[in-house]
């Protein structure tokens, strides 16, 4: 099952998403320009061979709900993520917002 959810921070509009698997949920909260991803984003990868596409990205694990993972702090983010100013520690929802 999917779901899809609007998410407003400070005005700002994201989309959540979540992928509800066997023993397991993916999560992800969006916008056009970057997105913070519950544990399964491979953060290495997006780093390391698709470098070149320069993704925003964040990384927060052991969260389960969109909420948890708006509040966690990311425990890792792409290069192009630290061009922006969302470092190791920040949470999903202050990264978010630097994705305005």
């Amino acid at each position: 099952m999917v779901e899809l959810e609007p998410v407003f921070i400070d005005g700002a509009a994201f989309t959540a998403v979540t992928v509800k698997l066997p023993k397991t949920n993916l999560m992800a909260v969006f916008n056009d320009k970057g997105y913070i991803m519950c544990g399964a984003l491979d953060v290495a990868l997006l780093n390391d061979k698709l470098a070149d596409r320069k993704i925003i990205a964040g990384r927060a694990t052991g969260v389960r709900t969109i909420e948890q993972l708006l509040e966690a702090p990311l425990e890792s983010v792409t290069v192009e993520a630290e061009t922006l100013g969302i470092h190791k520690g920040t949470t999903g929802r202050d990264a978010l917002l630097k994705m305005i």
